[in-house]
This record gives structure tokens, sequence and C-alpha cells, in this order.
């Protein structure tokens, strides 16, 4: 109880009152309520278009309503992973859902949740971590369904994570008959749809089913804030509801849109601890707070100190700076992949702007991926773009996209107007995209090495491997930005990179060439030859830049490569090709069979995923 009498002596502070006495407080109590996958979109307390929610509103009455809150990954485990960690997934290793290998933390840091329990707390978690890096035994004193602050010692302070999963994406995958038997609580012809999806029934009718699934999220969270009254720990409590990213209608969980990053976020403050809080109650808050910055806060408002390691910074606590902190307008995003789907996103938003940099620019959003496409709203829109019935914006998901995307997420919140290529807009670029660049090579970001290298030896020590190869790196993110070029500008380091001894050079030269498309063309040699290096992944980018480009058919350089392929993750990566070009442009047909594939690879649960969808559209089921 020694480390218990640590933190309540840092609640030690002078009540302005005549005397001023030293008065003895006990440490907060923490409740995190974490609904699954909502933006802030869906509720009214945020977005006009949201449905009321009157006990999260009662919250904000007793509370800060954060109106710019964020995930840093628009999808469950990498998110969930960046709160625990307090770290940006791509520095250490754990950016990728849903993992190959489960990774330690660096050096010398724990879980959050470890340090709280390290002090005195009672740690539990109700039920959901998906953490893709190691947990260890030290985070939880429990974490199952049946885990709650009731279980603690007596007068233990506690923190209690708690998820409402009524509102995961899954619930989502209902047939035609839910739509023909139940009425939602909003009249689906009077819901809002967003403007880069078809005014349909099956998106009306989403639309209105997910919002009442906000109205179970709701009662959720009165239920637990009974539980805390009845218990009399309503004022020894911070509660935090949040959404535990983005979502969940097609198009949003999975992409670094503000429909799949910005999350509702309201904390409801104790009287009691107000003053270590320095914001009235009942305000909004317009500084950025990101997931990252999650767990320092807890720390803070528990009287500890952040450990050197996590990337965040708390924005409540005795000794936060909130004048400082309402200058605070930045937040970082990152994509990678998504169970089979591939793809290498980063975003950053400052103040109203949000810069998207795709560096793989060719795969489109809408690149299949098995589970999305169980929702029927995501397979209509999909037909009705092969029908040819969208129209520029809502037909865009499904088509390349442009390596930079800027947005004014003020005048154009659902991001359908790229202002990247306008002149007005060349400083703003600019400055974001070196802001981001920055950031990328600052981390460094371990995704510009495939997955598959990285598993060679990388995920044994992630933050060490970043650390020792920064350099290179930094030097493969040049290659990369080469496509921000013009192409006569870019040719010459294109080619010096192509005949580099590094693969990893020529790799990411491929790959700016398929950016480049059309204009690239002239270089089918340069390509030719690569389609016979020795690097596999090198053979592979090699043949999808012919491909794309309609200069060669992809199919023998491809299925040769797969058949020598015994790393799952390296062949998923190559399958991600085969989808890319078997639905693009050119419909290239491949004729794989899953016998060419070697067993270890076919032992991969993704791996099986791609080929179902494969098999299914050479034999025309798709």
């Amino acid at each position: 109880m020694n480390k218990l009498v640590l933190v309540v002596a840092c609640f030690l502070f002078t009540i302005g009152c005549k005397e001023k006495k030293e008065l003895v407080i006990d440490p907060p109590n923490f409740v995190w309520l974490m609904s699954e996958d909502n933006s802030k979109h869906y509720l009214k307390l945020f977005d006009e278009h949201g449905i009321a929610t009157p006990n999260i509103e009662k919250l904000a009455e007793n509370g800060l309503i954060y109106s710019r809150a964020f995930s840093n990954a628009p999808v469950c485990s990498v998110a969930r992973t960046t709160l625990a960690t307090s770290c940006y997934g791509p520095r250490i290793g754990t950016q990728f859902h849903r993992k190959s290998s489960v990774v330690p933390m660096p050096d010398s840091l724990q879980m959050f949740p470890a340090y709280l329990r390290e002090a005195g707390y009672y740690t539990v978690n109700n039920s959901k971590t998906d953490y893709n890096a190691e947990s260890g035994n030290e985070v939880w004193d429990e974490s199952s369904k049946k885990a709650h602050w009731r279980n603690r010692k007596e007068g233990q302070p506690f923190f209690s994570q708690i998820t409402y999963t009524d509102s995961h994406e899954s619930r989502l995958h209902f047939d035609r008959e839910l739509m023909d038997t139940y009425k939602p609580t909003i009249d689906p012809d009077s819901v809002f749809v967003n403007p880069n999806h078809p005014d349909t029934e099956t998106f009306r009718f989403t639309n209105a089913y997910y919002r009442d699934k906000m109205l179970k999220n709701d009662e959720f969270v009165a239920g637990v804030m009974k539980e805390l009254e009845e218990d009399g720990l309503l004022e020894n409590t911070f509660v935090f509801y949040f959404g535990d990213h983005g979502g969940v209608l097609p198009g949003s969980k999975g992409y670094l849109y503000e429909t799949g990053l910005h999350i509702p976020l309201v904390v409801r403050i104790p009287e009691k601890y107000r003053d270590l809080v320095g914001i009235d109650v009942g305000s909004t808050v317009g500084n950025f707070v990101s997931f990252i910055d999650f767990g320092p806060t807890l720390l803070a408002l528990a009287g500890l100190q952040v450990p050197e390691g996590m990337d965040g910074k708390p924005f409540l606590g005795k000794n936060v700076d909130q004048e400082a902190l309402k200058k605070k307008d930045v937040t970082f995003g990152y994509a990678d992949r998504f169970d089979e789907k591939y793809d290498l996103v980063r975003s950053v938003r400052k103040g109203k702007y949000k810069y998207l940099r795709n560096y793989q620019p060719f795969n489109p959003d809408g690149l299949y991926n098995v589970y999305r496409y169980k929702s029927l709203a995501y397979q209509e829109w999909h037909d009705l773009y092969h029908k040819g019935t969208l129209n520029e914006v809502q037909k865009h998901f499904f088509e390349p996209r442009e390596a930079e995307q800027l947005f004014d997420v003020e005048a154009d919140p659902y991001e359908t107007k790229n202002l990247a290529n306008d002149p007005a807009y060349y400083d703003k670029v600019v400055a974001l995209r070196e802001l981001l660049t920055e950031w990328v090579k600052g981390m460094p970001d371990l995704s510009f090495y495939p997955e598959s290298e990285l598993g060679k030896g990388a995920f044994q020590n992630p933050v060490a491997f970043g650390q020792k190869n920064k350099t290179e790196i930094a030097e493969l993110i040049d290659i990369s930005d080469l496509s921000l070029l013009t192409f006569d500008e870019a040719s010459p380091a294109i080619k010096e990179a192509l005949t580099s001894d590094n693969p990893m050079k020529k790799y990411w030269a491929l790959i700016v060439y398929s950016s480049f498309g059309q204009e690239a063309g002239l270089f089918y040699q340069d390509a030719k030859m690569l389609t016979k290096d020795e690097n596999l992944l090198v053979r592979t980018r090699a043949a999808e830049f012919l491909a794309l480009t309609g200069q060669e058919d992809p199919k023998q350089v491809i299925v040769e490569t797969l058949a020598a392929s015994n790393n799952g993750m390296e062949s998923l990566l190559m399958l991600n090709t085969v989808v890319l070009l078997m639905d693009g442009e050119y419909q290239y047909r491949f004729d794989i069979d899953e016998k060419q594939l070697s067993e270890k690879v076919l032992e991969n649960e993704w791996v099986k995923r791609r080929m179902e969808y494969i098999l299914a559209r050479q034999g025309g089921l798709l």
C-alpha cells in the first residue's frame, strides 16, 4: 500500500480558503467508456446530422466537450494499441491490422495502465484488448467480461475501461429481410446521406439503423453512470466517453478521412477535482487531442510522471498549461494493411486543412476487402459504380487517387474537393507536405519496408530497427516523394534508384513509376528487366507497372513469383496486386490455382481470404 500513499501525496494541494490549509484529496478514479466504430458524425452533440444522446449530453453538462478529438488510426487493433501505448504505430511496429506478429513494447516502456497499477490503482478492462504489442501481465488486474471495479480492495482507486460493442461494423452486416422488418427510430427518408454516397434506400436505411445503435450506446453510458452513483463513486471519478475510432458507413472505418478519424469525446469532471482541470465545466474545447495523448492525460491526473518514450502529451492535469494547449492544432494519422487489403496512407490535419499522402495512389480506396463488403451498402455502392450510375464524387472511391490530397474540412467536411492542385493553395500544400515528411522521417516510419521484410527481423525490436535504419528509411521516403515532382524532374533520380543494389530502392522506384502511370510508359525496358530481379517483390512491382500502363500482361511473371514465395505476408502483397489488376481498367485474368502456392503460404489466414475472392472472380461468381 506504500505506492498508494505516494499517489495520495501527489494530491496534497492548497484549497483557496482563509486558513490556506493543505487537505488530503483522494486520488481520482477513471472510467473509459468506448463505443466501437463510430465517428463524431452520428451524435447531435457533435454534428447537426447526428441523433440526440441525452445521457452523453448530461455528461457534457458536468464536463468538457472536445470538438477536435482524433484517433490516429481508423481501425480497431491499431487504434487500441495506440491508446494503450501512447505511441505512433508506424514507429513501434503496431500499424498493421490484423497483426502478422505481436511486437514487444519499446525498451523500458509499458502500456500506460501498468503505471497506474504500480501506483496502487486497480486496473480492469471489460473486455476488448486487440493489441498488436505484447501487453504482459502488468497492465490489467483483470481483463474479462466479468471485470469490474467492484472487485477491487476497499478504498482502492481504479481505472476501468469498458467497451460498448453493439455499434461495431459487423452490426451492419444485415440482410434484406431486416430492411423489410425493422423500423428505425429516424425515418430513413429524412436521414442525411453523405455526398460521396449514392442516395438510395439501402444507404438511407443503413444511416438510420446505425443511429439507433447510438441510442443503445447512450443507454450503455447511462447504465455505467448509474452503477457509479449507486456505489457513491460519481464525485470521485473522471468519466471519459469516446469512440474507439471512426466509422462505420462505407469509406470511413479503415480510411484516413474525417469519418474514419474524428471521434466524439466527452470528459465528465468531478467537482472536487476541477482545480486539476482549469477549464469551466460545460465548455467546448477546441484544441486538438489524439489517442497518443489519452494515456499521458490519465497519468497526469493521477499525479504521475509521463514516461519518456511516449509520443503523447497530457491535455488535462494540475500542471498542464491550458492556454498553451489552445494553440495545439495538429494531428497525424496512419493507414496500412487492413485484413487482406494493403495500402499506405499518411495524413496530417492542421487547423481546418487536412493533407493526405497516398504513397500508392493507384490503389483505389474501394479495393476489395471481404469483411468490408459484407455490408449491403458497400455491395450496392460497388455495383452502382460498375453500372456507371454514380456521379464524379461518388465514384472516386473506386478509382485511382491523387498522390496528394488537400481538403478544407470546415467548408468540405466529407472531403470531396481536392485542393492540392489549385494554385491558390500551393503554399498550404507545401507546408503540410513538409510537416508530414518531417513526421514520417522523424519516427522513423517502418512502413517504407514491406511488412514481409519487417517480419524477417524488425519485429523483434521495431524501435531499435527503425533507429538503426533511419537514414535508409529517409532515403526511401525521398524516392517515394519523387512522384510529387513532374515526371521530367523525377526521371533521373528514379532511374538511379532502379539501378541501385538496394532492392527496397528499386521497389519504391517502381511504385513511383506506377504512380505516374502512362506518363512513365516510355520506360518499359527499365521495368521489363526488373521482372527477373532476385527480389520477388521487386519483380511483382515491375509487372504491376507494366500492367497498369497496359504494356504487358502480368500473368506469367506474377504466377511464377507467387509459386517461388514461401512467405505468407510477401505472397499477400503480391495477391493485393492481383486483385488490383483483375478489378482495374484492363481486367486481367490470372487463372491462379491454390496448388501454385506453397503449403506454408496457404496457412496464412489473409492469403486464404484473398484467394477466396480471386477464385470467385475467376469463376464468374463475383
